[in-house]
């Protein structure tokens, strides 16, 4: 595939997956490695899921979220201690990684209205190039001309015990009850009708269940470069 004029030598990286598998970090150290934009589009999504919850729409409730979306204005903005996410000017990087929004954000994520226009931000977001994004449909259905597609994947068992490393001391849940969630989700997931998760055609698949981040990284780093060549 060759680049655009305009580029300036850059290609995207689409990392798509299951909950869990580590995209987001590994999206946001290839970013950085290679001097690329990182765009978290499953915070954008928790995004759009905290402020309906706070005005109690639900996500069949379709007309109330076009209303909501219309007026949601929504930024990533990288940092020293990672990316933060505003909506409408408020910092919501913590309240978006609740519980309540963890379980509710693929109801959210299945509803053609969201992800239509979430979609188009981020096709907006990658028109220049040089975009690094994780999700769940990159490859298929938001990026599937993206130079690179990765398909990073781990056991159920595996992705539930990095999240219950993660959690804090005091959450009551279980590490066998976070299992169970994580295989819901991937079910929701998988089994919706728009955009599921699907490994796109061309995506290079990755299990992740016995490397280290930084393994999955330095192989994710080489690809591009490959790719980048191949393009030029």
């Amino acid at each position: 595939m060759a680049l655009q004029e305009g580029d300036s030598d850059r290609i995207n990286i689409a990392i798509d997956g299951p909950a869990g598998a580590g995209k987001s970090t590994v999206a946001r150290m290839v970013a950085g490695q290679l001097g690329y934009v990182y765009i978290d589009t499953g915070a954008m999504y928790r995004a759009v899921t905290l402020s309906a919850q706070r005005l109690a729409i639900a996500f069949e409730q379709e007309s109330a979220l076009s209303e909501l979306l219309s007026g949601l204005r929504i930024k990533l903005e990288p940092g020293p201690n990672g990316q933060s996410i505003f909506v409408n000017g408020e910092d919501v990087t913590q309240e978006i990684r609740s519980r309540e929004v963890t379980r509710q954000v693929s109801y959210f994520a299945a509803s053609g209205v969201v992800r239509g226009v979430l979609s188009a931000m981020q096709r907006e977001m990658a028109a220049r190039k040089g975009v690094v994004m994780d999700g769940r449909d990159i490859g298929t259905h938001v990026l599937p001309d993206a130079e690179l597609k990765v398909f990073l994947t781990a056991s159920v068992k595996e992705r539930a015990a990095r999240r219950f490393k993660e959690l804090p001391a005091d959450q009551a849940i279980s590490l066998e009850q976070l299992e169970k969630e994580i295989a819901e989700r991937d079910a929701l997931d998988e089994q919706r009708d728009i955009s599921p998760l699907l490994k796109a055609h061309d995506a290079i698949e990755l299990d992740s269940s016995y490397m280290t981040i930084e393994e999955v990284v330095a192989s994710i780093v080489k690809l591009s470069r490959t790719k980048l060549a191949e393009a030029k």
